[in-house]
């Protein structure tokens, strides 16, 4: 997302003495993460508006002549190409020795300079269309400026705010702030940082035209369309599952809009990203970049015409499998029954959220339109991006759960900027479960407790109302005395309790995300600025270690021990993962609001992440490696927890792979396994596969085991399918094991007794000059009952004996 500094400057007073990196660094730091900024203040650097005074045709070209006046005394003379260059029109004249706008961001940017035409006649600069501009991509003809805006020799970035730094936002940060999507949503939250209140005006929006409109009126052809001001109750039918409301204005063409002038409005979509097309388009946009509400307009008579009924039956649903649609970048879409449409009378029409449809589309014979402002559900569109590959502004904005308090505001105000050209002939909402607000209770203790700070009460209401919170406060009886501070010296007596204030605080109808007290605190403290909270050691009793990190620790100082690596993959995974590990994807969580295609479900275990790893390792010039991870795996035959969630198991799986690999790779991969339960003075068996669990199902049966303990199923250790090994393209020599972290700590921490005897281990190293065949024969002689084994040989250079290192288990 982008967001023109100018703009949103337009809506907060920032005070003197603030500079703009300064402000700048106050969103990283509070409000969201600038990726970049695009310095545009010398953009625009030698371009004036002028006044076409002559045009002449030059005979047999399509060149004209023209003679312009940009402020000073003699005029310039220019020669255009363009089509709709006439005498009396003011035009953007770019000055020899200029930058093309357009070209300014490329490796070597076009300088216009003044060149001789036909061998004959001088051309110093050019009159700029809106493509040379950087105002999108209409090559028509030049841009001509309404002369209520300017006069010859104005330049063109006074009038027009270019002189701007565009913030490139990242939108992964906002995922949760849909109101932050608009320019009054940001800069309302810039405002709260800045500590100034923010004059609501989202609800300035215009609703004249709602109520000047008369019902009935002559049609431009002298017939009648008989709308109401409120229209029929069945004009919209939704299903509230997927649309919490849908706003619907007619308007209905009683003139000619205005001339296509070069206005504001195609400045800020062309520096927010988007492309100026045409006025009805264009209001739409536009009010989305300001608000956050996206719009769509159908052209209405097309939209009556695909339903074949006398008036206009809006129904939203979901789309039935198979179904398809049009859009209205000409592609053909086949719907699943996750997809939301617009239908006229239950005939597609649209991609609810993400994209119009080809048969209803606006043109240039439209006569009325169908104005449509509505929320839909963030979990359907999500899928829906994903399935159809559609990231549009508007689907942007609905993903991050779009609030419905506005929808009516923003497409009257769209009237009211279509007014010249249209006018209203009829209004319905259908909104069945308006969103009651939501009160959280909270004191200043608590914020003050939270935090680590001493703010005053005054200071958070302040800092709430700021950004639209309502606060309400009332005195609350006293809490009883509190204990002395854990770890505080003796003697520290508590505070004695008095009465609390309790703080009422309603959240504003665009902050859907505000739920308990913790959501609260939260937002002092980032208003107020962490940064300014000073660093304070809690007094508190010394932690007792967590037993699964050091079980984890001893892992991970083992298996690196002998030559494994860690790595980090995503919990997320693809379907065609799960297929390729042969695991059924039923067994899996889907991820309603997924980040990518690539990532829907929750792994159900390790290996396959690892196995995925292996094949780019493979491809490196390495002989080779192992590699191994530690995470959480979830299943769904696990169920859920007393809190709902699904139910998650610590698991280590592991990975072993050569090039030339000698042997049987099973044992290869069984012997880290020893290693690990070697550490944990745990003894495991190795039985046939008998299980069919989730980890089992890469491993080939004939060629890999089960790990139990005490009789207990920990894990499976063995050699991969062939089936897998060619889906994930592997070499021949690979195994691996995936084991139960959660049950090994069980028989780590002694929760389970062990039947099997444990073991003790100690290492002795020999200094000796003789073999170490001759050495481990003395030491077998010496501890006939331990199993040894050897773990170095060193001999330093020049040396005559060598040390040679066992570890002996008794």
């Amino acid at each position: 997302m982008k967001i023109s500094l100018n703009w949103l400057k337009e809506y907060v007073n920032v005070p003197e003495g603030i500079t703009n990196t300064e402000l700048i660094s106050l969103i990283g730091s509070r409000l969201v993460e600038v990726e970049g900024v695009i310095d545009e203040t010398h953009k625009y650097d030698g371009i004036t508006v002028v006044r076409v005074e002559k045009a002449e045709k030059i005979p047999d070209t399509h060149l004209t002549l023209c003679q312009v006046y940009d402020g000073s005394p003699e005029l310039v003379q220019v020669v255009c190409g363009a089509p709709n260059v006439r005498e009396g029109m003011l035009a953007a004249w770019i000055r020899p020795g200029a930058i093309v706008p357009a070209s300014v961001h490329e490796a070597a940017p076009f300088v216009i300079g003044k060149r001789k035409m036909l061998s004959k006649y001088d051309s110093n600069g050019m009159l700029a269309g809106a493509d040379e501009l950087d105002f999108g991509d209409d090559h028509s003809g030049i841009v001509e400026i309404d002369p209520s805006m300017a006069k010859p020799g104005d330049t063109l970035a006074d009038v027009f705010e270019l002189n701007d730094l565009i913030l490139e936002i990242e939108n992964k940060s906002l995922t949760h702030r849909p109101d932050c999507f608009g320019i009054i949503g940001f800069a309302r939250e810039v405002a709260g940082i800045l500590g100034i209140k923010f004059d609501s005006v989202s609800e300035t929006v215009s609703r004249n035209s709602y109520e000047n409109f008369e019902a009935s009126e002559p049609r431009d052809d002298g017939s009648e369309r008989a709308w109401s001001r409120e229209l029929e109750s069945d004009f919209i039918t939704i299903d509230s599952d997927v649309c919490s409301r849908y706003t619907a204005v007619v308007l209905e063409k009683h003139g000619e809009l205005g001339k296509k002038y070069l206005t504001l409005q195609d400045t800020r979509l062309a520096k927010a990203g988007m492309k100026p097309v045409e006025r009805i388009v264009d209001a739409t946009n536009y009010l989305m970049l300001l608000t956050g509400q996206p719009l769509h307009a159908f052209d209405l008579d097309k939209f009556i015409k695909v339903g074949n009924t006398e008036k206009p039956k809006i129904i939203v649903r979901l789309a039935k499998k198979g179904e398809k649609l049009v859009l209205l970048d000409g592609k053909e879409i086949i719907c699943n029954e996750n997809d939301v449409l617009i239908t006229s009378n239950d005939v597609p029409v649209a991609l609810a959220g993400a994209m119009g449809g080809e048969s209803t589309m606006i043109d240039e014979n439209t006569r009325n339109i169908l104005l449509e402002s509505a929320t839909f559900s963030l979990y359907n569109l999500r899928k829906t991006q994903m399935d159809h590959g559609i990231f549009s502004e508007a689907i942007t904005r609905f993903t991050k759960g779009q609030p419905p308090y506005q929808t009516m505001e923003v497409a009257l105000e769209c009237a009211e900027m279509l007014k010249d050209g249209f006018k209203i002939a009829g209004i319905a909402d259908n909104y069945p479960k308006p969103e009651e607000s939501n009160v959280v209770k909270n004191t200043t203790t608590e914020i003050n407790n939270l935090l680590g700070t001493d703010y005053e009460k005054d200071l958070i209401i302040q800092t709430l109302t700021n950004v639209g919170f309502q606060v309400n406060v009332s005195t609350g009886p006293a809490a009883a005395s509190s204990p002395a501070v854990a770890g505080a010296p003796s003697g520290v007596l508590a505070k004695k309790a008095s009465p609390v204030d309790i703080l009422s605080i309603e959240s504003p109808a665009w902050r859907t995300d505000i739920h308990i007290k913790e959501d609260i605190i939260e937002e002092v403290g980032r208003l107020l600025g962490y940064d300014n909270i000073e660093p304070t050691l809690p007094l508190h009793r010394t932690a007792e270690k967590n037993a699964s990190l050091e079980l984890k620790r001893e892992i991970r100082n083992c298996l690196s021990m002998y030559g494994a690596n860690e790595v980090l993959t995503y919990s997320f995974v693809s379907e065609k993962l799960l297929e390729k590990a042969k695991q059924d994807k039923k067994n899996s969580y889907k991820i309603v609001n997924s980040i990518s295609p690539e990532l829907q479900y929750i792994r159900q275990s390790i290996v396959p992440s690892l196995l995925e790893k292996t094949f780019l390792n493979e491809k490196l010039p390495v002989e080779k490696f192992a590699i191994f991870e530690m995470n959480q795996v979830y299943r769904k035959e696990w169920g859920v927890t007393k809190e709902n969630v699904p139910v998650e198991r610590n698991s280590l799986g592991f990975v072993v792979a050569e090039r030339k690999g000698e042997g049987t790779a099973f044992y290869k991969a069984k012997k880290y396994v020893e290693l690990i339960f070697r550490e944990m003075q745990i003894v495991a068996e190795y039985v046939p596969i008998k299980s069919k669990t989730a980890d089992t199902k890469p491993f080939e049966p004939k060629r890999s085991a089960e790990i139990l303990v005490n009789g207990e199923y920990v894990g499976v250790v063995g050699e991969f399918k062939n089936s897998v090994r060619h889906e994930f393209k592997l070499a021949d020599y690979l195994a691996g094991f995936e084991i139960d972290l959660d049950l090994v700590l069980e028989y780590r921490s002694n929760k389970k007794e062990i039947k099997i005897g444990a073991k003790k281990t100690e290492d002795l190293t020999v200094a000796t000059t003789k073999s170490y065949a001759e050495t481990l024969k003395e030491v077998q002689e010496k501890y006939p009952e331990a199993e040894i084994s050897p773990l170095s040989i060193y001999q330093a250079e020049g040396e005559e004996k060598k040390n040679i290192s066992f570890r002996i288990a008794f």
